[in-house]
């Protein structure tokens, strides 16, 4: 059976509707302390979703050779950045993990088999955007790491398997940047959102575009469209979590974008809403 078949039966099997999924472009960690636009944008997506079961969240920040998902009881708040306010150290998440979900998702993956993992936690990739969707930390969390040795189409065919969790109640969130290149940012202008160069501005309409029509091929294949995607993919870690949250697009799915602003020149806070 082909994944585009598994992906439409996990959807028409029984009787609950799917959750959404997000892929939600994170920016600085800051945002977890800040009040901004992009922190009330993620608060407010959180008030029109249904309250999940439980949260699986595909970070840019845990890249490994394999695939792993956290599975420990209590995962840990991991800090994983430098150069910040203390108040910003200080912050904790203490979500509950769930081993029994990491078991069932990866037991979802097929031939691909899945690490569990009892070291790594919640990066900033996650618990930044969730401290402002969920404050109350009482909707346990999975993270699912990215194998950095994979091309766009494995980690989009794998996304797909993931599918029937929908169905379970889970939110799937995928947390990056659409455009990250943080060795061009204009940090002159970090106060100035809706401030981007044109090739970033370029490429993020260029990806909301193919986004919007459903044509995933040439995301997929993101190495081979052109400079303005060179420069705003300089390594993938950030632009794989959006394809993610679009291979669990199901047939006729709606496409909501928010946070869709450029920042300090090259990168993107664009995230999207499917379903």
């Amino acid at each position: 059976m082909k994944l585009n078949e598994l992906n439409d039966m996990a959807f028409s099997a029984g009787s609950a509707a799917p959750m959404p999924v997000l892929f939600v472009g994170h920016g600085s960690p800051m945002n977890a302390i800040e009040d901004n636009e992009f922190s009330e944008g993620w608060r407010q997506m959180a008030a029109t979703l249904p309250v999940p079961r439980a949260i699986l969240c595909i970070s840019a920040h845990w890249e490994t050779r394999g695939t792993f998902f956290t599975a420990m009881e209590r995962p840990r708040t991991i800090h994983d950045f430098g150069g910040f306010p203390k108040k910003l150290f200080d912050v904790q998440y203490p979500a509950p993990g769930n081993p029994a979900l990491a078991g069932e998702a990866a037991g979802l993956l097929g031939p691909v088999v899945a690490g569990q993992d009892e070291k790594w936690g919640l990066d900033h990739g996650c618990w930044s955007v969730l401290k402002r969707m969920y404050p109350s930390a009482n909707i346990p969390v999975v993270e699912m790491s990215l194998d950095y040795s994979q091309p766009g189409q494995y980690h989009y065919d794998l996304a797909r398997r993931l599918a029937p969790l929908r169905k379970q109640g889970v939110l799937i969130i995928a947390s990056g940047n659409m455009v990250h290149n943080l060795g061009l940012v204009d940090w002159r202008k970090m106060d100035l959102p809706g401030f981007g160069y044109d090739w970033a501005l370029e490429a993020n309409d260029k990806m909301k575009r193919l986004i919007t029509a459903n044509d995933h091929a040439p995301l997929i294949d993101y190495r081979k469209q052109g400079k303005a995607f060179d420069l705003a993919i300089p390594t993938p870690e950030h632009f794989l979590p959006l394809l993610y949250a679009l291979a669990l697009r199901g047939k006729d799915e709606k496409i909501e974008f928010f946070n869709d602003k450029a920042v300090m020149g090259s990168l993107t806070m664009t995230s999207v809403k499917i379903g």
